[in-house]
């Protein structure tokens, strides 16, 4: 889908890299990535809006080191306002939670419908742990764990990188995000709804464990998923309908589709439908969930869409009207010309 964007100025400012930016690229980076680790063991994964901001900020500033530092000021200007919306988003999350009671019969009994005859009248999120969970950690558990923790750093980065390309495309991602945000806050006030492992600990489905988090014990990593377990623990338990990690996954890989070559679509694709596994099997979603993530997804870029072809075809209207009318040629008499008289 085409959209309009307001022109930017170019984000790039400063003289051009100098001979030895790659290495001093590859120096810089190195050192990002060694605090990182360090960072990711000692204190935990960055899911924290602000946490994950100074990481990719820091990312950004090693990898263009060699300009000057209003560049680097000039992202954290523009992201600022992004984080501080992220949370207040997280933070508001909470609120839905309102003392009453969540709806959960209404998506065990959609689950059934669509995929009972499949799994023998269970919801999938059952009936995968019934055929792949076990005591031990097996290499699925970890592949779950780090496609659940790439909910909160892949769109991120994602727009991290835009702003360093293309900031117009930066603030279309932007107002598409933000617009996706937005309408599913409203849905968890207006339709507070809860996740199967909910469902289980208050005896609407059999035994479900939550175990998205459960991959960091194969390599002795306890303490990696600590601001993660951390955020599970203080998030909101009706905040499951529509699914924004599977729609957050969708939207990424949709908005760069149409500039990645076809032969990449499918490697795109395989993400949300990793993310959509990962949220299923680990109890944190059913698929109606997943399905209703996916509809926000359309109307976030169709109703995007059509307010950004609204305004620019707003802005072209003021723009001739404060031209005023175009020149023409000076009008022509209907008349024929008079014919003298004969004397």
């Amino acid at each position: 889908m085409s959209v309009a964007t307001d022109p930017q100025p170019p984000a790039r400012t400063g003289p051009p890299a100098s001979p030895d930016g790659g290495r001093r690229r590859v120096v810089a980076m190195t050192v990002w990535g060694v605090a990182f680790v360090a960072g990711w063991l000692g204190i935990g994964l960055p899911t924290d809006p602000a946490y994950a901001f100074l990481w990719i900020w820091a990312a950004t500033i090693a990898w263009n080191s060699s300009r000057p530092w209003r560049s680097h000021l000039r992202f954290a200007r523009d992201w600022v306002p992004v984080v501080l919306l992220l949370a207040v988003y997280n933070l508001s999350r909470g609120f839905a939670d309102n003392g009453a009671t969540p709806h959960a019969y209404e998506l065990i009994v959609a689950d059934r419908v669509m995929f009972g005859w499949a799994t023998g009248g269970e919801v999938p999120t059952v009936w995968l742990q019934q055929h792949l969970y076990r005591p031990e950690v097996h290499w699925w558990d970890v592949l779950v764990s780090w496609v659940y923790f790439s909910h909160f750093v892949v769109a991120l980065a994602a727009a991290a990188v835009l702003w360093l390309r293309d900031r117009g495309r930066w603030a279309a991602f932007m107002r598409r995000w933000g617009f996706l945000c937005a309408t599913g806050l409203v849905t968890y006030f207006l339709y507070p709804a809860a996740p199967p492992w909910w469902a289980a600990q208050n005896g609407l489905l059999e035994e479900v464990a939550r175990i998205s988090t459960r991959g960091w014990k194969a390599f002795g990593m306890h303490g990696a998923g600590n601001l993660l377990n951390a955020g599970q623990i203080a998030s909101n338990p009706v905040a499951a309908m529509p699914s924004l990690h599977t729609a957050f996954a969708l939207f990424v890989v949709l908005f760069f589709l149409r500039q990645t070559r076809r032969r990449w679509w499918p490697l795109l694709l395989a993400y949300p439908l990793a993310m959509t596994f990962t949220l299923v099997y680990s109890g944190e979603h059913y698929v109606i969930d997943v399905l209703v993530g996916w509809a926000y997804v359309g109307m976030t870029f169709l109703a995007v869409g059509l307010a950004e072809r609204w305004w620019a075809a707003r802005r072209a209207r003021r723009a001739a009207a404060e031209r005023g009318p175009e020149p023409t040629d000076p009008p022509t008499s209907a008349e024929p010309p008079a014919v003298p008289a004969a004397r």
